[in-house]
């Protein structure tokens, strides 16, 4: 078992997703965090803001009572909409001072992540055509302006009050989903602000590739870029019918693209042994959208790290 990739979950896997329409069951935090533990997780993210409780204190004493890590915050920000920019910042810097002083209370030695993304299922088009989006549903180069310089103020704010690095996280349903675009934005943002947080199930569903090499060739690509990565699968099957039937992220999701690990076409071995040749000494998030209907969270989050103990993690 490797000894230096430790692994942590996120409320997203117990039901509390960011997009309206698509909450699972209601489950409290408390409940989440006590069967997160008892799955054999050892770190997790914040999810939605005041889903965990947002005074300091009281949340490093939830974590440190269950030997939980803080990993990171997840902030989504219409980056194309310079109008949402001060809001993003404004947003960013509080999520952010909360997670950083979560983590001066803590023992943990590695410091918690900003993780940005634009506002992911905003924009109708891009939501219709997630899974296949093609060049000419790109941004012109004046919106990549925006967006970039949008991604970079919010780091740049979020580094200058708290210290906290920002990863970036592409998303399928947003502005940044092909390895295209992933490599535009990167080309386009200063290395020392932002780095990338690899999502393996986003990556291959975005790519539209689900062969067994589909994600070491993105890890390769960007490897100079990654700081995080996000495990998640993704189903080739139900992925090739969504887009057959021209069915939109929503309705993707909802039909459990996204599976459990080992269930779909991402080679997390290849992904391990990927990162073990890296010398990656960081965390690897599990995240496995589970929505009503489609299982109980403990039971696919069980199922989930019982699946990456038997490939070495």
């Amino acid at each position: 078992m490797s000894l230096s990739i430790q692994v942590g979950n996120a409320p997203c896997s117990w039901g509390t997703l960011e997009f309206e329409g698509l909450e699972g069951d209601a489950i409290g935090y408390r409940q989440m965090l006590d069967e997160l533990v008892d799955t054999g997780y050892t770190g997790t993210e914040l999810g939605d803001w005041g889903y965990m409780p947002t005074n300091p204190d009281e949340l490093h004493d939830e974590l440190a009572s269950r030997r939980l890590s803080m990993l990171g915050a997840f902030v989504p920000v219409a980056l194309m909409n310079p109008d949402s920019h001060s809001n993003g910042i404004a947003t960013a810097i509080k999520t952010a001072r909360l997670i950083t002083d979560v983590f001066k209370l803590s023992s943990q030695t590695n410091r918690p992540f900003l993780i940005l993304s634009d506002e992911n299922g905003a924009s109708p088009q891009r939501t219709a055509n997630a899974g296949r989006i093609t060049p000419e549903l790109g941004l012109p180069n004046d919106q990549w302006n925006i967006f970039t310089s949008g991604a970079e103020q919010i780091a740049s704010a979020v580094k200058k009050e708290t210290g906290l690095s920002t990863v970036f996280h592409h998303h399928c349903a947003g502005h940044v989903e092909t390895p295209e675009e992933i490599d535009e934005f990167l080309k386009r943002t200063d290395p020392d602000l932002i780095q990338l947080v690899f999502d393996t199930g986003h990556y291959v569903f975005g790519a539209g590739d689900y062969s067994a090499e589909s994600v070491v060739h993105g890890l390769d690509r960007f490897a100079a870029r990654i700081g995080y990565i996000h495990f998640k699968d993704c189903s080739s099957i139900t992925a090739t019918d969504i887009i057959e039937k021209k069915q939109d992220y929503f309705t993707a999701v909802k039909r459990g693209v996204f599976c459990q690990l080992g269930h779909g076409c991402v080679d997390f071995q290849a992904v391990v042994e990927w990162l073990e040749k890296q010398d990656y000494r960081g965390w690897v998030l599990v995240e496995q959208d589970v929505l009503p209907g489609m299982g109980q969270p403990k039971e696919s989050a069980l199922n989930n790290r019982d699946y990456l103990k038997s490939i070495g993690i």
